[in-house]
């Protein structure tokens, strides 16, 4: 008896997969020479005040930001004790974020890198927290495994992340200038890829496009 056709998962394309980290790439700094980036606000958002200034919060430790922009964020945590490194992929961000650190007289470390290959940078981890503000989902899809191995092999148990970032674009949308930003994050997929991890909130974000705040725990 004939079996079957099965479906036959898509074979990476190398050549593909590396023009879009350089497309994504490209865009991000045309983001930062035009001065308006819009995840870098100067404004550190009150999701993260409330983890770590609101009722329970987390006791200082280790953090770790992936894509600190102009190191707003970080230096607010170094403000209130926590030991803090920072990645970023543009590095004029990481310029700034340095200068920014300095002024404030916060030892913040900022490393020139990908978010996704971690393991070519010196953080070892283990790190308390983790924060991500719409870094994970302007990141290629065959890029997120890689980021979601990289903070669980750092994370010290019960790890917090926080990630901000941006929903699946709308059917009829235009397609975005980079083609995997179209996927945005979903729940979902948080949950799939980051194995030994619990997703403890999901909350809307108060954009006017689709928009979530994620709060995931690494166990024990």
């Amino acid at each position: 008896m004939e079996q079957p056709a099965t479906a036959q998962k898509p074979q990476p394309d190398p050549a593909s997969e590396q023009r879009e980290e350089e497309s994504v790439h490209r865009a991000l700094e045309r983001y930062y020479r035009s001065g308006k980036p819009p995840w870098d606000t100067g404004v550190t958002p009150p999701e993260l005040v409330a983890l770590v200034e609101g009722p329970g919060a987390l006791s200082p430790g280790r953090a770790l930001e992936l894509g600190c922009g102009t190191g707003t964020n970080a230096v607010y945590l170094g403000q209130r004790g926590w030991e803090v490194e920072a990645v970023d992929l543009v590095d004029g961000a990481v310029d700034l974020a340095r200068q920014k650190a300095a002024e404030a007289g916060v030892a913040v470390r900022v490393l020139h890198g990908d978010a996704t290959r971690l393991d070519e940078l010196d953080v070892p981890g283990p790190f308390d927290l983790f924060f991500d503000l719409s870094c994970f989902c302007g990141i290629p899809l065959h890029r997120r495994d890689a980021y979601a191995a990289g903070l669980t092999e750092r994370a010290a148990p019960g790890a917090r992340l926080l990630m901000f970032g941006y929903g699946p674009e709308p059917v009829g949308n235009p397609v975005p200038e980079v083609a995997s930003w179209a996927a945005g994050v979903t729940a979902d997929e948080l949950r799939a890829r980051f194995t030994g991890w619990e997703l403890l909130d999901v909350t809307p974000g108060t954009n006017p496009v689709p928009t979530f705040w994620f709060t995931l725990r690494r166990g024990a």
